[in-house]
Order: C-alpha cells, then structure tokens, then sequence
C-alpha cells in the first residue's frame, strides 16, 4: 500500500475564551485563534506521527486563509492541493470550553464558506488519488451543504476507482445537516451517508453517532448518562457489516462522560477477517479497562486524533494487527485530551510510552 493519506473536509477558524471564561467575561476582549476541522485534525495527526499526509479543501484568498495553510505546512501537511478561490470566506467555530458539570458548547458560524459554495466539479480527484494509499473524511463534509455532499461522494467513488482504501468518520453534527429544506436532520444525514457507506472500507463512529445516521443502538447504553454497555458496540460494527459489506473494519470510540471534565475513554475495533472485536485498553488480565481521564484540558479533536492514531497504526509494520492498532489509537487520543486546540501536538513515541503503561505523568528528565 502507498504511504500517503489524503483527507478532505473543511478547515475554520476557532475561536474561543481563554482559561475555561465564558463569552460574557471575555468579550469585549481578547480570545483565542487558532485552526480546526474534523479531517484537517486527522491530517495533522498523521503528519506529526510521520506519515506521508495531504489536506483537500477550498479556501479563500485573502491573509486569514494564508495563515490557516501555513498553520498545516507547519506540522508537515501537503497544501499543495488545496482550492484558492475567490468565492467565499474562512468559516468560523465558536467554542466556549466547559469543566466540571457545565458542558462546553460549539456555536458555528460556517455558512457561505469556500468549500460549502464550491462545486463539486472543482475538484481533480484522478490528480489528488494518483500517489494515495489511504483516503478519509467524514459525515461532517456532506453535512455542510449540497455542494459538499456530492464532492464526499465523487470523492469516495474516485478513491474506490483508483485503488485507495476509504475510511469514514460518521460523525454526526445535527447542527450542519440542513441544507434540504424540509427534511429532518437526522433524515437527512441517514439517506445521504448510506450513499456514501458503499465505497468505505474502515467506518468510524463514536458512541452513538450509529443510531443518530444509521438507526442502529447499542442494547443497554444510554449516552447522555455516560453508560455504556461495551459488548453491545460488537454488535452495532455486526450490523453496520451487514448493511454495507463493502466495510472490512469498524471502530467505535467509547466515551464514558462522568463529567466535562472526566471521561473514560476507549475504543473498540471490529476485524471483519479475524470475526471478532477487538478492545483497548486492557488490564493485566486482558479485560477492557478504560483510560480515566481526569482534569481534561479539551476533548474537541479527540475523536479525530482516535481517527489518525488508528489509520497510522494500521498502515505501519509493527502496529497493523487489529489489538495493537486500536490500543494505539486508543493511546493516542487519550493523550489529546490533554491538548489546548484541535491538533494532537503528540509523537509515536509519546503513544507507545502510554501503550506500554506509562501514564503517571511523571516529569522526563
């Protein structure tokens, strides 16, 4: 397989107080900027871990969209493909940083960004796929508008024709799908990413993402009182194989939300070639025991940074065993969430300290 990943999606500004403030004790005043999107995320990752990464996306010409490009060169990410358009602006997120029992809340503010007015046709995916090995993007891309949708799936269709194995992160925004007038979110995400769900090879989901899309839940969980029953989400990745044969792997990341402050946190991979799930992590004896994440510095990102974890491990020699590339996955993101900002400033070695039990924090002299 070739070494190179390719992920499409939107890149926005972010913006947000500093020091977990909310907006009425920072404005008028200074806040943070800084870049963010689910696939640039992913990109990123797989930049710092050391593979060969590229970002597809449309931007526009003006000084703010420079500086989010260099922001990518920066950590080593392929720009070279990006869309510079004169139609359309940088879209924008606003996120106010909860802790404790105050959740943190995201306010978008993405309409009539480059990429959502960009036509599907201004993309050369023969150009992009010729040196790729892997692709990945995410329900969020078609949810920004009917422009989108359809590049999501020429996109994955062009990666499928040129040999490229797909990977998709369902990752359901209810917020974004409103682009067909009339038409629920829920449905709207539903019939358009079983459009797209044919051409994908790994599916990626958190917690609940596959009944939100898909209609599939998991027996005995309820999300929003952080209760998971872990051994139902081996038959969610059953059915979803089941609906799409296409799909050879599923990962589910299992978030246990005690608070917005402290999670447990894992992941699960079902192997359709070995036929059965794999967990992570383990204890001792070889039983799921979640990563405790206490104090969390920000989460937004993490289920990206379980994304670029996981394709990394699977195209690396030494991790592309199912158990070690969803531990490694797994490790990866649990470390995110001790990041401020969307990117996993975080290298391999850092992610096999953890894999390998290091998790005191203690100080590396």
């Amino acid at each position: 397989m070739k070494r190179r990943v390719v992920a499409f999606g939107e890149i926005m500004g972010r913006l947000g107080p500093a020091n977990l403030k909310r907006w009425a004790q920072v404005l008028p005043g200074t806040v943070e900027f800084t870049f963010g999107g689910g696939e640039a995320n992913v990109a990123v990752s797989l930049a710092i871990l050391g593979m060969d990464s590229a970002f597809v996306t449309a931007l526009p010409k003006n000084p703010m969209a420079d500086a989010c490009v260099n922001a990518l060169r920066a950590v080593g990410v392929d720009t070279s493909m990006i869309l510079r358009t004169d139609a359309g602006r940088l879209g924008l997120y606003f996120l106010e940083t909860g802790a404790n029992q105050l959740p943190s809340n995201v306010v978008y503010d993405r309409a009539g960004s480059s990429i959502s007015v960009a036509p599907a046709s201004a993309y050369d995916w023969p150009k992009v796929f010729a040196q790729a090995g892997w692709f990945h993007t995410t329900g969020i891309t078609p949810a920004i508008s009917a422009a989108t949708a359809e590049a999501a799936l020429d996109a994955v269709k062009a990666a499928k024709q040129a040999g490229v194995t797909v990977s998709c992160d369902l990752n359901f925004r209810k917020k974004l799908w409103g682009w067909r007038q009339g038409v629920k979110p829920r449905e709207l995400a539903e019939t358009t990413m079983r459009q797209l769900l044919p051409f994908i090879d790994l599916v990626i989901a958190n917690e609940e993402d596959a009944e939100q899309i898909l209609g599939i839940k998991a027996a005995g969980t309820d999300v929003e009182a952080g209760q998971l029953n872990v051994a139902a989400y081996e038959d969610v990745a059953r059915q979803i194989v089941k609906q799409f044969p296409n799909v050879n792997r599923v990962a589910i990341t299992l978030r246990e939300s005690i608070s917005a402050s402290h999670n447990n946190w894992g992941g699960m991979l079902y192997d359709v070639a070995a036929g059965k799930a794999f967990l992570a992590p383990l204890n001792r004896d070889g039983k799921y025991a979640p990563y405790e994440i206490r104090n969390i510095v920000d989460r937004v990102g993490g289920g990206d940074s379980f994304a670029g974890g996981l394709i990394f491990g699977l195209m690396t020699d030494g991790l592309s065993d199912p158990a070690t590339a969803i531990r490694f996955a797994v490790a990866a993101s649990c470390l995110k969430h001790s990041i401020p900002g969307d990117f996993n400033f975080v290298s391999r070695k850092e992610v096999e300290a953890l894999m390998g039990g290091s998790a005191s924090g203690r100080v590396n002299r």
